[in-house]
Parts: structure tokens; sequence; C-alpha cells
């Protein structure tokens, strides 16, 4: 557990080291300009100091912190219900067997459709559609429609853009392994 030297110790604006439970460090300003680039408002970083096992102090501030921007409590709560919601949704996926390509798809369309749910391994999309492994295009089942045409150009994409990806990526690999072996 971390000792606090002071009230002090945590003022908006100052810079400080943290050390995870890990022996990690990371650094951390305890205000941040937003990363959204909007005017007026902050990134609020939440620290469990559970998994905290050292602070110091890098750098205070002279002058006198600027007065705390108010929070949206409401809009703070929904978003983290939806950050638990979705982290459960995943740990289940693991814990039932789920492959990384299922994993990923359900992502993928959960970003797009946030009314998408595992049923055991398959994935159940507006209770209209059910994608079952191996989570291709041929597997998306439902009534003709709409919804289930719509499912499937999300899915075809998501295979697409993968596919992509990974032609993207086998040509770095190739280049880093040849610069390796003349580097030897």
């Amino acid at each position: 557990m971390v000792r606090w030297m002071s009230n002090r110790s945590l003022l908006p604006g100052w810079k400080r080291l943290f050390l995870d439970c890990s022996g990690e460090p990371w650094t951390c300003f305890l205000e941040c300009a937003p990363s959204s680039g909007k005017a007026n408002v902050s990134d609020v970083v939440l620290i469990n100091l559970a998994y905290v096992s050292e602070v110091d102090i890098i750098n205070d501030r002279t002058e006198t912190p600027p007065p705390l921007a108010s929070l949206n409590v409401s809009k703070l709560a929904n978003r983290a219900r939806s950050e638990k919601e979705d982290k459960l949704s995943q740990a289940y996926a693991i814990s039932a067997g789920v492959s990384v390509e299922g994993q990923q798809l359900f992502q993928t369309i959960h970003k797009t459709i946030k009314d998408c749910k595992w049923q055991e391994k398959n994935i159940m999309v507006m209770d209209d559609v059910v994608i079952s492994p191996p989570y291709q295009v041929e597997n998306c089942k439902g009534k003709e429609g709409s919804a289930l045409s719509h499912v499937r150009k999300i899915v075809e994409k998501h295979f697409r853009d993968v596919e992509s990806q990974k032609s993207v990526q086998r040509p770095q690999a190739q280049q880093t392994q040849k610069d390796s072996t003349l580097s030897s």
C-alpha cells in the first residue's frame, strides 16, 4: 500500500512516477490535456492504489493549481457500466473457449451494433442473427432481411480488413528477418 506524505502529494498538474506491483514504472500527469483535442476538457486517469507500490515526485507546481472541471457523474457511471459489461463479455468468451478470431469479430460487430451478445460459442446479433463457429459469412444465419444482410456486410468487411492487415505485416516481417540475417 502506498503511503502519502501529505494531502498535497497528488494535486492536479503535478507529475508523478508510479510503480505498479510488478515493478513496472509509468509516468502520469495528474491533469492531462484532452486526447480528443476538445477545449475545456481534460482526460481523467483513475488509479487503483491497491496496485501501486511506490510514488515518486518528478516535479511540483509552484502556483496554485487551477480548479478542477466538474465531472458528469452519470456519464462516467454509464461508461464504467458499459466497460464492465464489455470486459465480462470478453471474459465469458475466453472461458467458453471461443477462438481469437471469434472474439475479434464480436468486438468488430459490437462497435457498430451494441445489441450483440454471446450465446455459448455463438454470436447473437439483435436477437435476429446468429453467427456460429468458424464465424465466416456463410455461418451467419437468421431470417432473410436487412438485419442479416447488414451483419453479413460487417463480417465480410472484418475479414477483408484482417486479410489486408496480414498482407501489410508479412512484408514487414520478411524485411525484419532479412535485416537480422544480414547483420549476423
